[in-house]
């Protein structure tokens, strides 16, 4: 993720909790809370609706119905990594929400793919005109 760079997201609207985490790792897992679940009131951050419009398609269920990004990192055995991961994933999709889509521009095929087109039509349907019932004339 270093080749684009993160957004910033101000420390107000990020709320954390550290939940159990599934998955294999003996008693570590089941003492520890050591995953991370990020929430972060996207509201606070003032974003245009564009950008706000591709948050919604990019982060799909991990936005609620309250405007609240929620990530949770479970990756790492410590919390601190989890902490980290959760934040960088957070800003990562943000950054990503703020990269506008490159515009299509229409073009129209030129004269020559038009002839080579219905050329290649022709072929294909005289190769399928000469199929047909085989007689029994003999």
């Amino acid at each position: 993720m270093a080749d684009r760079p993160l957004w910033l997201i101000p420390e107000s609207a990020i709320s954390e909790r550290f939940l159990t985490a599934g998955g294999p790792g003996g008693q570590h897992v089941n003492k520890v809370a050591t995953a991370c679940q990020l929430r972060v009131d996207v509201a606070t951050l003032c974003l245009p609706d564009a950008v706000l419009a591709r948050l919604r398609t990019l982060a799909g269920t991990r936005l609620t119905q309250w405007g609240e990004l929620v990530i949770t990192a479970s990756r790492f055995r410590s919390q601190e990594a989890n902490r980290i991961d959760a934040r960088e994933r957070a800003a990562a999709l943000l950054a990503r929400a703020h990269e506008r889509p490159a515009r299509r521009i229409a073009t129209r095929p030129g004269k020559a793919a038009k002839a080579r087109r219905v050329d290649a039509k022709k072929a294909r349907g005289a190769v399928k005109s000469t199929r047909g019932r085989v007689s029994t004339d003999g």
